[in-house]
């Protein structure tokens, strides 16, 4: 089985996925690193003071007059607010300066769309690719089940999900070090809100470590990715095309983002997977997509769409014909 896997995680280095994934995690780094400063040069320039206490006051009044025209955001803001509010109260800065806190807000931005995306990249051929080149063909003839050899291919895309994440951070790191400096990792951050019928529940609220907290979003983002990363798997193995896989995975991720915004009267929606990708959410303590959602039930709606497509895939691969 090592063998195995040591020959699939050959396999998808050698197709230089991880160099992509890297570029592109740069170069995205880069410009949101940059619009970050620019955005804080511009609010201390508005404001002409460094204080983030007033800045914070600001940002409140802002979203209070933007309440009247917020529509169907009504609710998300009221809850923003009222966040702020606490922080502001409790004498917590939500936005300490450092590398700390854009990894923070990165993570959390990036955690339901971008890193899944960089994910599908590696997963959603790792066998469609095989089947159009014919080289499953020749792994078929080698004296090991189909069982041995998907597996291994599965421990693989395990590994690669975990050098994604690594990669993630690492780079987030080292951009955002250089451009805002390393302090702040042991910053107080705010975290336990709830929302239960567009009322903010503080009663859960605690105060951890930045660093704690980031650990925390790097968990739900890696168990985000190996979901969607097993999701790609299975379509990998049911459509001979990378292409239509990838597409396919694509549209589900894209209208998960549009459907999370607009579902709110649809309850049975909530037991679809990209509806429940938005785990920072419940770390934040913004509102779910339909009431009545937690952490817990999305993590089990998750786990019961990873483990049912771990079920066809093995199921198909190992009774379909290969040709």
């Amino acid at each position: 089985m090592i063998n195995l896997v040591q020959n699939e995680m050959t396999k998808l280095v050698g197709k230089r996925r991880f160099v992509v994934i890297a570029v592109i995690i740069v170069v995205l780094l880069s410009m949101f690193t940059y619009a970050q400063a620019k955005e804080a040069e511009s609010i201390r320039e508005r404001l002409g003071t460094v204080d983030w206490r007033t800045e914070l006051q600001q940002q409140i009044v802002d979203m209070q007059n933007r309440l009247s025209s917020s529509g169907q955001w009504r609710e998300q803001i009221q809850i923003q607010i009222k966040q702020s509010q606490y922080y502001l109260d409790n004498d917590v800065n939500p936005s300490e300066p450092g590398a700390p806190t854009f990894i923070r807000g990165f993570v959390q931005n990036s955690a339901e769309l971008f890193l899944p995306l960089l994910v599908m990249i590696i997963a959603v051929d790792i066998v469609s690719s095989e089947r159009s080149m014919g080289t499953i063909k020749l792994l078929l003839t080698r004296p090991v089940s189909r069982f041995k050899i998907l597996l291994s291919k599965y421990i693989a895309l395990i590994l690669s999900v975990s050098v994604v994440i690594f990669l993630f951070g690492s780079l987030s790191y080292i951009v955002s070090a250089v451009m805002f400096g390393n302090q702040g990792w042991a910053a107080p951050v705010l975290t336990g809100f709830s929302s239960q019928g567009g009322e903010l529940d503080i009663s859960g609220v605690r105060l951890v470590s930045q660093w704690q907290y980031i650990i925390q979003q790097f968990g739900l983002a890696w168990f985000i990715s190996v979901v969607v990363g097993t999701l790609s798997f299975m379509l990998s193995i049911l459509m001979r095309s990378s292409a239509a896989g990838m597409g396919t995975m694509l549209a589900c991720l894209i209208s998960g983002a549009i459907l999370s915004n607009m579902v709110s009267s649809w309850e049975s929606a909530k037991y679809l997977f990209m509806v429940n990708l938005g785990l920072m959410d419940y770390v934040s303590g913004s509102a779910p997509p339909i009431e009545g959602m937690t952490l817990g039930f999305s993590l089990s709606v998750l786990a019961v769409w990873m483990l049912g497509s771990l079920l066809v895939s093995f199921t198909v691969f190992m009774r379909k014909d290969i040709y």
